[in-house]
């Protein structure tokens, strides 16, 4: 059975760090890029991140560039993501997602057919 599941929400103060996780199962994680995305309250849900398969390829928000790091770890079946120097605007509800070849083609969803149930990050001081 496929499945994600998301861990390493919580909440924070600004300025502060959190590491997401996304294990998988039920598929070769390697062969899928595998992206992040967030929904603040009242907002749509928008791309923060992206990886390729292999992990050779990134891509960014401009909001989140400098500030968080996607990596994965594929023996692990495990993507993560480092989230540096926190501010409260970061607040939300975060997903990962398998989309449907192993390059990162940005952040429309039609794309990415696998999602997890999301965990919260919370931004407060």
């Amino acid at each position: 059975q496929l499945q994600f599941v998301e861990s390493g929400g919580g909440l924070v103060q600004p300025g502060g760090s959190l590491r997401l996780s996304c294990a998988a199962s039920g598929f070769t994680l390697g062969y899928y890029a595998i992206g992040w995305f967030r929904q603040a309250p009242g907002k749509e849900r928008e791309g923060v991140s992206c990886i390729s398969g292999s992990g050779g390829r990134t891509n960014y928000a401009d909001s989140v560039k400098g500030r968080f790091t996607i990596s994965r770890d594929n023996a692990k079946n495990t993507v993560y993501l480092q989230m540096n120097s926190l501010r409260p605007g970061d607040a939300a509800v975060y997903y990962c997602a398998r989309d449907r070849d192993s390059f990162c083609s940005g952040y429309v969803e039609s794309r990415y057919n696998y999602w997890g149930q999301g965990t919260q990050v919370t931004v407060s001081s």
